[in-house]
């Protein structure tokens, strides 16, 4: 989180905005991500807060919903619409201190894991123009290009969830006896663990090609990142319903393990970038280079 919510800081940022970057590598500030609204999740483009320029300063109006570290953030990385032109051409980033005025929680929303979720108002919440990251009406451009990391590491993420999932089911097979012999001699349940252990070793490889990728240079990895979060989220996602039913009724005993990774995986397909998103994004860069 901390990664994402200074990404545009790190990416495109002036030198005094990058000094930020100081507490929040030592955790002395916490950074968001604020980009969602209550109308317009994954279509960014439709965003409707905006930033009106007044002299040498931004005013912002509106409010950003799902936002992760929303009320307990130092620092927010806010797009809105400035206006240069329609659709995505017209959004800019700006870094607003938690304790500007006019920036207000509106809401802290309560999901099925634990997690900080807040709405955030912005009501004339007035900035230097300095607080404008990089230049104006490139802000779609900035957190798509944000998006393509960290898509990566919400993959990574549900690999780590799946990984331990599987560890959890080979111990459970090994350990528990059916009709007189140990659950995994049933060729079913074999079955089961191989799926597990091809997805999982599957999906680390996807996570690894986008970060490799990255790591080598490309200025973008648009399709590495979502193959990666597409696959690996949407995997865990099975391999932690096949260890829950491994486990029978332990399995939805409430504060087992496998039964927190069941409530903790679901919110990875929806959040940056939802999986049917990703679908979406990898058939345009199919087709683009085709």
């Amino acid at each position: 989180m901390q990664g994402l919510g200074t990404g545009t800081i790190s990416l495109f940022g002036s030198d005094e905005q990058k000094q930020w970057l100081h507490s929040t590598r030592s955790g002395k500030a916490i950074s968001a991500f604020a980009l969602s609204e209550p109308r317009s999740g994954s279509d960014v483009a439709n965003m409707d807060m905006t930033a009106e320029q007044d002299g040498d300063h931004y005013v912002l109006n509106g409010e950003k919903t799902w936002i992760s570290n929303g009320g307990i953030a130092d620092l927010y990385c806010v797009f809105a619409r400035t206006g240069e032109a329609l659709g995505a051409r017209g959004i800019s980033a700006f870094l607003v201190p938690a304790e500007t005025p006019g920036l207000g929680i509106k809401e802290r929303l309560h999901v099925i894991a634990p997690h900080p979720l807040a709405t955030l108002s912005f009501e004339d919440v007035r900035l230097p123009a300095s607080s404008l990251i990089g230049e104006a009406g490139q802000g779609f451009k900035q957190s798509m290009s944000v998006l393509d990391v960290f898509r990566s590491t919400v993959g990574a993420a549900a690999l780590g969830f799946a990984r331990r999932a599987l560890d959890e089911a080979v111990n459970r097979v090994q350990n528990r006896e059916l009709f007189g012999a140990p659950l995994f001699d049933l060729q079913m349940v074999q079955g089961h663990i191989a799926e597990m252990a091809l997805d999982v070793d599957a999906a680390a490889l996807l996570v690894y090609r986008a970060a490799w990728t990255k790591d080598s240079g490309a200025d973008r990895v648009t399709r590495e990142a979502a193959m990666a979060k597409l696959y690996a989220t949407d995997k865990a996602q099975e391999v932690i319903d096949k260890a829950v039913q491994l486990h029978g009724g332990d399995g939805v005993r409430s504060g087992s393990v496998v039964e927190g990774l069941y409530r903790e995986i679901r919110a990875l397909r929806i959040y940056e970038g939802a999986s049917d998103v990703q679908k979406v994004v990898i058939a345009r860069q199919a087709l683009n280079n085709a």
